[in-house]
């Protein structure tokens, strides 16, 4: 399953929250952003258990990290630039 979620760091701490996201496995695709978040993490997970449990418990408790909104993905109708059989 697919998670997308939104980060909000702490002033002056983006840089190092970036650094600590890139080491995550689950971590497939990790962006930098403007407007109301600071970065957009595409996560892969088995169940929202698991994000749960490991991945958000980890974020969480990363130093700089000030909150997080996470949207999982119910169902991809194109990704990479290809239209996805039904």
């Amino acid at each position: 399953m697919l998670v997308i979620l939104n980060i909000y760091t702490h002033p002056g701490e983006l840089d190092d929250v970036v650094e600590r996201l890139m080491e995550l496995d689950e971590v497939v695709d990790l962006y930098e952003v403007t407007g109301d978040y600071d970065i957009v993490a595409m996560i892969e997970v088995d169940s929202i258990e698991e994000f749960r449990s490991k991945i958000l418990r980890k974020l969480m408790g990363l130093k700089g990290v000030r909150g997080t909104n996470s949207f999982v993905v119910l169902h991809a109708h194109k990704r990479g630039g290809r239209i996805l059989e039904e």
